[in-house]
């Protein structure tokens, strides 16, 4: 029998491991909403987590060396008046931080360096647009201030944080929007909704550029990323209920790039992108697992690399920029897995024995510094992230205010 030619890949090998218990972080009470989203947002300085609060909504920040047991008395973010659905930090400061909530709103938040001493209550800024709950919080990957929403009133609306004010909004979903995702420099965004629609939209033409009905056969939720090739992944059910993901070229949705059936479950696949090494990490809402897949431009495009099982199912996940990896110990990713009641951070590694900076794992990296301004996007200007090298591992910058110079009709004070 002739041996199979093995795939060259430096990420064939990459392994997970999660961290010694007292690097994790207890005693969380995690949110038991019935949202599909992650529940967690990480970043180089900070963990954020939505949880179980009682008269309104809350979420907890504490500065990633804050590890151990968590006071129950921990002071926490509580401006909502809702269960908060989704949070995510701004990429060009890592002391901003978005929430949305089902009281209709979403506010962004200035993170002290330090960790909280009281609670915090007052937002930068409040963006009242929606009129039924607001279940998605985005930011543009490379305009200043720019931030997307999405609620279940089926509208998308683009906003200006600086200012207060919403820029453009698009009503062309029928359904629930399920999941959005920004292309690499923002001038697109790929949106999954209820009507089982995939759709790929210009914000600033208000426009849907591209669509493809069912991608996955099933009726179940779908999610969908775009890579950094401006191709799609997507992850859904088909219509026996097998969990399916699936590659797709926007500009010709007739037919998939490759499709993939994974196993029977119901949990969602919440699907995290690693844009350097073009990693793609498969956490299921329930499972225990973590699949992560490589993409590539030869057959069969998807590669399926490994699994990291442990014995706990995961309530949701947060994913580590890569600017927050340890390079010393070649990290390529850290995702942050949320249990009942505690936060265990899970590394992935590739094996090597050198202690030398290994350049070929780490292509320089979408950096803190923002590409461009909100009015430049606006005007139809589009830039790619700007890059730092990962030679020297990363410092975050201290805190910057964010200077808000509020519209006549908003509340509050922000500039990133």
């Amino acid at each position: 029998m002739s041996r199979s030619i093995v795939r060259q890949s430096k990420f064939r090998h990459v392994f997970g491991q999660a961290v010694k218990a007292e690097q994790g972080y207890d005693d969380i009470r995690v949110s038991k909403v019935t949202w599909d989203s992650s529940f967690c947002a990480v970043n180089p300085k900070f963990l954020a987590v939505i949880i179980e609060s009682s008269g309104g909504g809350a979420f907890l920040v504490l500065p990633l060396s804050k590890s151990g047991r968590v006071d129950k008395n921990y002071p926490l973010v509580i401006g909502h008046s809702g269960p908060v659905l989704d949070i995510d930090w701004c990429p060009h400061d890592d002391n901003i931080l978005a929430s949305c909530s089902e009281d209709c709103t979403a506010m962004v938040w200035q993170i002290p360096d330090h960790a909280l001493t009281r609670p915090l209550s007052d937002p930068v800024v409040v963006l009242e647009g929606h009129s039924k709950r607001v279940g998605i919080v985005t930011w543009h990957p490379t305009a200043r201030n720019i931030l997307l929403t999405a609620g279940s009133d089926n509208l998308i609306i683009v906003w200006n944080v600086g200012t207060g004010e919403p820029l453009l909004s698009m009503d062309d979903h029928p359904d629930l929007i399920y999941s959005i995702s920004w292309n690499r420099n923002g001038s697109l965004f790929c949106t999954t909704c209820k009507d089982r629609r995939l759709r790929v939209c210009d914000p600033r033409k208000r426009e849907v550029v591209a669509e493809r009905l069912a991608p996955h056969e099933g009726i179940r939720p779908m999610r969908a990323i775009f890579t950094r090739d401006g191709n799609i992944f997507t992850t859904g059910f088909t219509r026996m209920s097998q969990r399916e993901l699936g590659l797709w070229d926007p500009t010709n949705f007739e037919e998939p790039i490759a499709l993939l059936e994974l196993d029977t479950s119901n949990g969602v696949l919440l699907p995290y992108y690693d844009a350097d090494a073009n990693m793609v990490y498969l956490c299921g809402k329930g499972d225990s697992s973590i699949r992560y897949f490589e993409i590539t431009e030869e057959p069969p495009y998807v590669h399926y690399l490994s699994t990291f099982s442990s014995k706990e199912p995961q309530r949701g996940m947060g994913f580590m920029p890569k600017r927050g990896v340890d390079v010393s110990k070649c990290e390529i990713a850290r995702l942050y897995k949320l249990l009942d009641k505690k936060c265990e951070p899970i590394t992935m590694t590739v094996p090597r024995k050198s202690d030398l900076f290994q350049d070929d794992l780490y292509p320089d990296t979408a950096g803190p510094e923002p590409a461009m301004e909100a009015e430049e996007w606006l005007d139809g200007r589009d830039e790619d992230p700007i890059l730092v090298s990962m030679r020297d591992g990363y410092v975050p910058p201290k805190s910057r205010e964010l200077k808000v110079s509020l519209a006549a009709s908003t509340t509050s004070s922000m500039s990133l």
